[in-house]
């Protein structure tokens, strides 16, 4: 496949982009090598290869979720520049019409 301006136009109107003289003879070179290196990767033997579905055998290596508290609730609103017992106070951010 041959990389042409008129795909490069193409490609820049889906893409909602606008590049100029210069820039469009890089993104022509760029294009051609990444057919190249398709092509490339089309000749080679993959007969017996099993797809990769995941990088490494290991499944689901997660921690164990563990509930730790490491602060108190006196600790936390001390930081709240207002506060009501035991909950933090804030300016009201809706407004209901009615």
């Amino acid at each position: 496949m041959k990389i042409t301006d008129e795909k490069i136009n193409q490609l820049a109107h889906l893409a909602r982009l606008n590049f100029t003289d210069e820039a469009k003879v890089k993104i022509k070179n760029d294009l051609e090598n990444i057919l190249v290196l398709c092509e490339k990767l089309n000749t080679i033997d993959t007969e017996g290869i099993e797809p990769l579905i995941h990088m490494t055998n290991s499944i689901n290596i997660v921690r164990e979720d563990i509930v730790i508290q490491e602060f108190s609730k006196e600790d936390l609103l001390k930081n709240a520049p207002n506060k009501d017992s035991d909950y933090f106070r804030v300016s009201k951010v809706i407004e209901q019409n009615k």
